[in-house]
């Protein structure tokens, strides 16, 4: 017995009818929906280095209602913990930490193979123009200044992501 052959234009021409005439009538899904539902199936991860822990905790809050992950650590010593599980997708690293100091670390993870790509942050309330030069030296892809903007620090972190994401 031998097969029907399919005809494909049919087919195609019935899914672009049903296509267009959803989209006229407006039952598309909607662009930020869609973001939202790709962050609940995947979502990114950021890693909050950071010694204050009112800012620690205030961070976490702020991206884990967008639907992150967030982990975090007070410094260096909490680092390794952190880092065990699997690697972030974005850093937020504040500069005045104890131990190794913000500069030190961002100089440790931007050598290191598997991090060095991983977009970081300086979250800093040290704004020195020399500062701000030193962070772009060692790799920073931006600096946000202590108090921050909510909006602001978000605003950077998805620009970022999204810059991740088209690598």
């Amino acid at each position: 017995m031998q097969k029907k052959k399919i005809n494909a234009k049919d087919l195609i021409d019935k899914i672009e009818k049903i296509t267009k005439s959803r989209m006229a009538s407006g039952e598309v899904v909607q662009l930020d929906n869609f973001r939202d539902l790709k962050k609940k199936i995947d979502p990114k991860t950021i890693l909050v280095i950071e010694d204050d822990e009112t800012m620690r905790s205030a961070m976490k809050r702020i991206f884990e209602m967008d639907g992150f992950i967030v982990k975090m650590a007070a410094d260096s010593t909490e680092l390794s913990k952190v880092l065990e599980d699997s690697g972030p997708d974005l850093i937020l690293l504040d500069i005045g930490l104890p131990w190794i100091n913000g500069f030190e670390l961002a100089e440790l993870l931007k050598a290191h193979k598997d991090l060095k790509k991983i977009p970081l942050v300086f979250v800093s309330g040290k704004t020195s123009e020399e500062d701000i030069k030193k962070a772009f030296a060692i790799g920073a892809d931006d600096f946000v200044k202590k108090p921050f903007e909510i909006e602001k620090l978000k605003k950077t972190v998805a620009t970022l992501l999204k810059i991740g994401d088209t690598k």
